[in-house]
């Protein structure tokens, strides 16, 4: 194994195969150098792990990574062994031989990285085999954990402030994709990180388009574009629910795509061999609950699709941002309905914990809510939310690529609103909407609402086109679904509009889209490509696949698409040259060199002839 250098420059140089820092990290591995603490908010994609693994390379002892999954643990890890580095986990998953092994290199200083779960570092075994050797740092990954209002909350990162008291001299860095500024402030307290430095980069992904749309045959919408866009491609597709989870999963397989289900439901088993498919094989798509990706390292995501509302802008940011961690062009495609802000707000008003939680909770599904039904540009949206601004409109979400179209819906809302009334504020979307409509069906004679002044008033609207305006007045609060028949009622805010004294614009659904089976290239190969380069694309990746199964790895720790595709435009034909393509380090040119260099001299053989 190599001799690692000392220099954070030549380490980014020499082990990671690039040439040059991105955003803060060179401000960020500066402090740590310094033995200052660091609290740093960086985007998925942005390169965190760099801020704390070449400060914990560079500077003596071993650096400690507290990080929630095992699975991210192992990702790394692995990445990390094969660019030369001495790094290892542990956690529940070994056995007690091995867990031995890996504490006895510890305690010898042969290691430069070791990750532990929080549970097992507050162990006193833990922190007194800690207190026995020398530390270059502590890096807590994923802290917004440690926030009682974030998504991912785990108690046992509330007790990390023991790392301060037992290990004051010790430099720690607390990293997370996702926080506003009032989770931000809640970290660095809980986490005694207040004299931290902070580092707060933009929240903007550009590579990831935006798109959300009104679910109209979601399973439609979903193949669609899957086999317009994403064939072969690697993708997650979340729903709310196990069994949404399971028959999706299921259909997809039947549409002949290598989908996968991935919930808390099934056996750990099951969810760890799934998850493995996943990082290992070419294409694989999971259909999962949001218990999948917290953490998962794999940077070829292509696409994020969700069949259900996230319940909060932070859950759909992070979600969506395990699309396209390499910086390539990727897509996070939302189909949301009705029936999903009616189930989210139940759940949100049945929750156990407190009235301020429970507040929070509906103002955070509003803002999500907000998200969806706005017609300007939605990653200005986004980043607002976060409390950065966008100068201009992105030019890659849905409104900006397609400007939605609004029409007059005073009067369409005015009668919908009636129509609550009119039918006694008692029952749901469906009902009031066939009445509106004329419908002679037995439920609304059994009531009588065929007498009622509204009934047949609304038939130059379709039944699609009643339930876009019912759900983008209860988006701006004119009306409230209520109770277990999900009833809708009259809001105080629909008084001026009943009376005449406002008006209102609503978003134009937009053309039903006809059923597409075109086929996407078989090797999903980026768009940029020539098309003579197709078959060099093709033959780097065999090779790529072919080293990871040898050596039991997901092919992204072989080489990131971004460094294939660097081979392919710079078609490097000596050592030299293949350590000029970003990704490629000394390790890697040692290990996986001669491979990819006899494939790329092939080709050239072949298309000089």
């Amino acid at each position: 194994m190599q001799q690692i250098p000392q220099d954070p420059q030549e380490i980014l140089e020499h082990v990671f195969g690039y040439t040059e820092f991105r955003g803060a990290q060179a401000e960020v591995i500066d402090t740590l150098m310094s033995d200052r603490d660091a609290l740093v908010l960086m985007p998925t994609g942005g390169g965190k792990s760099l801020c704390y693994q070449i400060p914990a390379l560079a500077r003596p002892g071993c650096g400690v990574v507290i990080s929630p999954l095992i699975a991210l643990m192992q990702d790394q890890v692995e990445a990390l062994q094969a660019a030369g580095v001495k790094a290892a986990f542990l956690n529940s998953s070994l056995p007690f031989d091995q867990v031995q092994n890996i504490e006895g290199a510890l305690l010898r200083g042969e290691l430069d990285l070791l990750y532990m779960a929080p549970e097992r570092l507050l162990q006193p075994r833990s922190l007194d085999l800690l207190s026995r050797i020398q530390l270059s740092l502590f890096a807590i990954d994923e802290a917004h954990c440690v926030s009682q209002w974030g998504h991912d909350f785990r108690a046992d990162y509330l007790q990390l402030n023991c790392l301060h008291e037992q290990f004051p001299t010790v430099p720690r860095i607390a990293l997370t994709a996702t926080a506003d500024q009032r989770t931000r402030a809640e970290i660095a307290q809980r986490l005694d990180l207040q004299a931290a430095e902070h580092f707060v980069s933009s929240f903007d992904r550009p590579n990831i388009q935006y798109r959300i749309a009104q679910k109209d045959n979601p399973r439609r919408q979903l193949l669609q574009f899957l086999r317009a866009e994403q064939q072969g491609n690697a993708g997650v597709v979340y729903c709310l629910s196990r069994a949404k989870v399971e028959s999706t999963a299921e259909w997809l397989r039947q549409q002949g795509f290598n989908a996968l289900p991935y919930h808390a439901g099934l056996p750990a088993q099951v969810r760890a061999e799934h998850q493995r498919r996943f990082l290992r094989e070419e294409g694989v798509i999971v259909v999962a609950t949001i218990a999948f990706g917290m953490g998962i390292d794999k940077p070829d995501v292509r696409f994020v699709a969700h069949l259900d509302l996230p319940k909060s802008v932070e859950a759909y940011y992070q979600e969506t941002g395990r699309a396209g961690r390499d910086g390539e062009a990727s897509t996070a495609l939302l189909l949301y309905g009705l029936e999903d802000v009616v189930k989210l707000g139940q759940m949100a008003d049945s929750s156990d914990g407190s009235e301020e939680h429970k507040r929070q909770e509906r103002a955070r599904l509003n803002a999500m809510l907000g998200l969806c039904e706005i017609t300007s540009c939605r990653r200005q949206s986004l980043l607002r939310y976060f409390g950065e601004e966008l100068a201009e409109p992105c030019g890659n979400c849905d409104t900006c690529l397609e400007p939605p179209q609004t029409w007059d819906g005073t009067q369409a809302a005015a009668k919908l609103l009636s129509c609550v009334y009119r039918t006694g504020q008692r029952f749901g979307a469906a009902h009031v909407i066939d009445v509106l409509r004329g419908s002679e069906n037995e439920k609304v004679r059994k009531f009588g609402h065929d007498r009622v002044t509204t009934y047949g008033i609304g038939k130059d609207l379709s039944a699609n086109e009643w339930r876009g305006v019912v759900r983008q007045l209860v988006v701006r609060a004119y009306i409230e679904v209520e109770g277990e028949f999900q009833s809708l009622r009259l809001t105080e805010a629909c008084r001026p509009l009943l009376r005449g004294e406002e008006s209102i614009q609503l978003r134009k659904l937009p053309p039903k889209a006809k059923s597409s089976r075109a086929e996407g290239r078989k090797s999903a190969a980026p768009a940029e490509l020539l098309p003579a380069d197709e078959p060099l694309w093709d033959a780097l990746r065999a090779c790529r696949k072919q080293l990871a199964d040898a050596q039991g790895v997901p092919p992204y720790v072989v080489f990131h698409d971004a460094t294939l595709r660097g081979m392919v435009e710079l078609k490097p034909q000596s050592r030299e040259q293949l350590l000029a393509v970003s990704g490629v380090g000394d390790s890697k040119l040692e290990r996986f060199g001669e491979a990819f260099l006899a494939v790329l001299r092939d080709y050239e053989t072949v298309t000089s002839d």
